[in-house]
């Protein structure tokens, strides 16, 4: 396969050389370090591993003429995995006060503490930007809807990780190791978490429930813990970009749920990897959830990198009636349904039509899903 171009290198470029530090987040093994060097892959570039010993020894405690040393002519810095070095974001304010003929970037694989320890020293001073799995608009961008619905099973079981998608007939083993080895690696560390086989048990319960609404008492009854417990973990895997919440859309409380989320893993793959199912689609009896947190993540994505100012939620009323996706812009809604059966004739419910007359409505199938997850 060709080298994928990624919708993010555009906005990097843009803020190349403006006196400001790059600051790019993501999960693990999303493509943070291939999208650097090819960003500037005709530059000399000075590449600190935060993750190794000796950089975090030799940063810890560095002073400005230590950096001038340690910078000498490179014009391009590089520090992997800033959230590892002590008072990153003090050591990145006295790098750009003081070399401003520098572009310096850093990587981040937690915002559990780039928020903590970077952002705030570097106020005015730093770019945010965030780097999520495979979209399908940059692995397939030239490719034609029906040519897309052709690569839904594969994506649907295992997802758009960069390397399971350079490396499709080992995606299952892939998959397994990062799952195991790499998706707990910043939750755990952070603040000292000394129950991973609770945070394993909640994933799984999270994975089998995906798409649907969560309850967290239910979740905390389950795992014999406290609410606050679970909301706790959940907050530090929203913040280690393994999962996200939909909040639910109401403007009527008395008729409408107010206060549940749906929880949405970033990845189909990650999802499968964590319950352990790979199986084809026609074995599945979870397709409709797959399907639809495909899409929701897909959409998400493209949401943030295309910079399209839409709220998202989901909707239910107390008599059980629901719209899977619903967006809001400028006070209007368009509500979506995704239906992985294109056979039947689909229609979102009468209970929110009636509700809310001016919303747009909209199905999304395997015939039609290009616009959507591309954000056309």
């Amino acid at each position: 396969m060709s080298a994928i171009n990624r919708l993010l290198k555009e906005k990097l470029v843009y803020w190349l050389n403006k006196r400001k530090v790059l600051v790019l987040t993501g999960a693990r093994q999303v493509g943070k370090t291939t999208l650097l060097k090819n960003l500037f892959k005709d530059e000399e570039i000075l590449w600190l591993n935060g993750d190794d010993p000796a950089v975090r020894t030799r940063l810890d405690t560095i002073t400005i003429s230590g950096i001038k040393d340690l910078i000498g002519d490179y014009k391009i810095v590089v520090i992997d995995e800033v959230q590892r070095i002590l008072n990153p974001g003090i050591l990145l304010k006295m790098m750009i006060d003081n070399f401003q003929d520098v572009q310096f970037v850093a990587t981040g694989s937690s915002a559990l503490e780039i928020s903590d320890k970077v952002f705030e020293p570097l106020t005015g001073r730093h770019i945010l930007f965030h780097l999520y799995p495979f979209a399908q608009a940059e692995i397939y961008p030239t490719k034609s809807a029906f040519e897309l619905e052709q690569q839904l099973p594969f994506h649907l079981r295992y997802g758009s990780y960069p390397d399971v998608v350079v490396n499709p007939t080992d995606a299952e083993v892939l998959l397994k190791n990062l799952a195991g080895q790499y998706l707990y690696k910043d939750v755990l560390v952070w603040k000292d978490i000394r129950k991973p086989e609770l945070l394993d048990k909640l994933l799984k319960l999270l994975a089998y429930q995906v798409s649907a609404e969560v309850s967290i008492n239910e979740l905390a009854n389950a795992l014999k813990v406290k609410s606050e417990t679970i909301e706790n973990y959940i907050d530090l895997l929203e913040k280690s970009f393994v999962v996200f919440r939909l909040k639910s859309y109401s403007t009527n409380e008395r008729k409408e749920v107010t206060k549940m989320n749906k929880i949405y893993f970033w990845d189909n793959g990650i999802r499968n990897a964590i319950i352990d199912d790979f199986r084809p689609l026609e074995l599945r009896n979870d397709i409709g959830a797959l399907w639809e947190n495909f899409l929701v993540s897909e959409r998400m994505k493209m949401k943030v990198w295309k910079e399209i100012s839409t709220k998202s939620y989901f909707w239910r009323n107390k008599q059980q009636r629901e719209v899977d996706y619903i967006e809001e812009q400028y006070g209007e809604l368009t509500a979506f349904e995704m239906k992985w059966n294109t056979q039947k004739n689909h229609k979102v419910t009468l209970a929110f039509t009636n509700a809310y007359p001016s919303a747009k409505t909209e199905i999304i199938t395997p015939l039609n899903f290009k616009g959507f997850v591309f954000a056309i």
